[in-house]
């Protein structure tokens, strides 16, 4: 991902505007409190809490003295962060549509089931999510591929559904973090300046622990999950696909070109674009489905009848027309972010963040604790990054510490976090995909929970964190 957006600090900010510390915190209180009041409380799609915080962040930026122009400025600003996310799920929704009318899906249900068994599949299906993820350099495409259809494996073997979404994501996003085909990753090494390698290695430790826990937790909770499986609920769901699908080998097509692609370094939006229009080409191939009707499945969705209600349910999808919900959700956000991000709120907590820290390892967990912040606030995972990643350098420099300690605490803390956020363009897109509400899910996404702990253990501890610079420690050896 290129970055064409430089945040706003406060040196850049006209002191007539610039918010107080306590003025800064009154949007940020009003968002929490519309979210919670309206979310939780009243029960609304976050839709309307979402529009509640907009107008009054614009209202708060007119009473800076901000003019509609810049407050407008501010919003085309986080679009313009969003703008990859918002296409990819548009594209994922139509692929994840055109993969199950093609039979692929459909197949990966189909032969997982034959397989795989209750006690060894929570590991399993992390274990082979973060190798898919690490292979492709993207948590989204696995999350709305593999892991669509290990929902539906998972419910064939009796584990419950919000189990397996949080192994795929913990997953997905362990493989994302290390893989150097991932924008993310990318970004994260950009926005600090630090080699893209030197930040792969410096995550590794941290990434390895916290997935290696999670992984050891989810074979712990498999064999307590592993109870008998009714004897004919396997060849019932077998049965019903086999019924309604061609699941020869040829329906793996989609699923070879999608991830030829990736492996080959091309980037996430045209490979998804060319994997849905395979799954076109593969539906009328294979399942015989007529030009017209299998374009209207990429727009509309499916809705099958196999004659089992569960794996009608399973493989009910929206296509492009389908992500209306989640898209609208996410510009929402955005536009939040970037009335936040344009009157100089983000700017000034993070410049007070700066102002209190004492030590490298408070630098490291604070650098941390503003990500997750961040991605609460802006909801998207681009901003957490790019925000704490441009606004600290300098900081880090005073504190002896190598860009890399940066460029590890803001994407440790801000990529993994956000699928734990119903309101996040992460959170709302892995429970869309995959039928499971964040809230749900979220107890069991284990390396999203541990990621960010495992930062602020080893930022307490001292361990992993050098103290000498890697420039000082090369100058000596030479």
């Amino acid at each position: 991902m290129s970055l064409d957006f430089t945040p706003t600090t406060v040196a850049d900010i006209d002191p007539e505007r610039r918010p107080s510390v306590g003025l800064a915190l009154v949007p940020v209180f009003a968002v929490v409190v519309f979210l919670g009041v309206g979310s939780a409380v009243l029960g609304l799609d976050p839709h309307v809490p979402l529009l509640w915080s907009i107008v009054f962040t614009g209202a708060f930026g007119h009473y800076l003295g901000y003019a509609w122009e810049d407050l407008y400025d501010g919003i085309a600003n986080g679009l313009l962060m969003g703008l990859q996310a918002l296409l990819i799920i548009f594209t994922i929704y139509a692929l994840i549509a055109t993969w199950v009318d093609a039979g692929t899906i459909p197949a990966m249900m189909y032969y997982g089931l034959e397989l795989l068994t209750p006690s060894v599949f929570l590991p399993v299906a992390a274990v082979l999510a973060a190798v898919v993820a690490f292979s492709i350099g993207s948590s989204w495409t696995t999350v709305g591929t593999l892991g669509v259809a290990f929902v539906g494996i998972g419910e064939g073997l009796g584990v419950p559904a919000a189990m397996t979404v949080g192994a795929v994501l913990s997953g997905a996003y362990a493989g994302d973090k290390q893989s150097p085909l991932s924008d993310t990753t990318n970004l994260a090494a950009g926005v600090t300046n630090t080699p893209l390698y030197d930040h792969i290695r410096r995550m590794r430790t941290g990434t390895a622990v916290a997935f290696g826990v999670a992984v050891a937790i989810f074979a712990v909770l498999g064999l307590q999950s592993s109870g008998a499986v009714p004897a004919d609920r396997v060849a019932e769901i077998q049965t019903a696909l086999a019924g309604a699908y061609d699941v020869s080998l040829l329906v793996f097509l989609p699923l070879v070109v999608t991830f030829g692609l990736a492996l080959r370094g091309y980037p996430a939006l045209p490979t998804l674009v060319v994997g849905a229009i395979a799954g076109v080409a593969t539906s009328m191939l294979v399942q015989g489905t007529g030009f017209v009707p299998a374009w209207e499945v990429f727009m509309g969705g499916t809705a099958p009848e196999t004659g089992t209600d569960l794996v009608d349910g399973l493989l009910e999808t929206g296509g492009l027309t389908g992500s209306a919900w989640t898209i609208t959700v996410v510009v929402a956000a955005l536009v939040l972010g970037g009335l936040l991000e344009k009157t100089g709120v983000l700017a000034v907590l993070a410049h007070r963040l700066s102002q209190g820290v004492r030590s490298s390892g408070g630098l490291i967990a604070g650098t941390g604790v503003s990500a997750i912040a961040i991605n609460a606030l802006t909801a998207q995972q681009y901003m957490s990054i790019v925000l704490p990643g441009m606004t600290l350098r300098n900081l880090y420099e005073e504190f002896g510490l190598d860009s890399d300690e940066l460029s590890r605490a803001v994407e440790a803390a801000g990529t993994p976090t956000g699928a734990l956020i119903p309101w996040h363009a992460g959170g709302v897109f892995m429970a869309s995909a995959t039928g499971v509400p964040t809230l749900e899910y979220a107890p069991y996404y284990l390396f999203g929970l541990l990621s960010p702990l495992v930062l602020f253990a080893m930022a307490a501890t001292g361990f992993g964190v050098p103290t000498t610079r890697r420039s000082e420690r090369a100058q000596t050896a030479d």
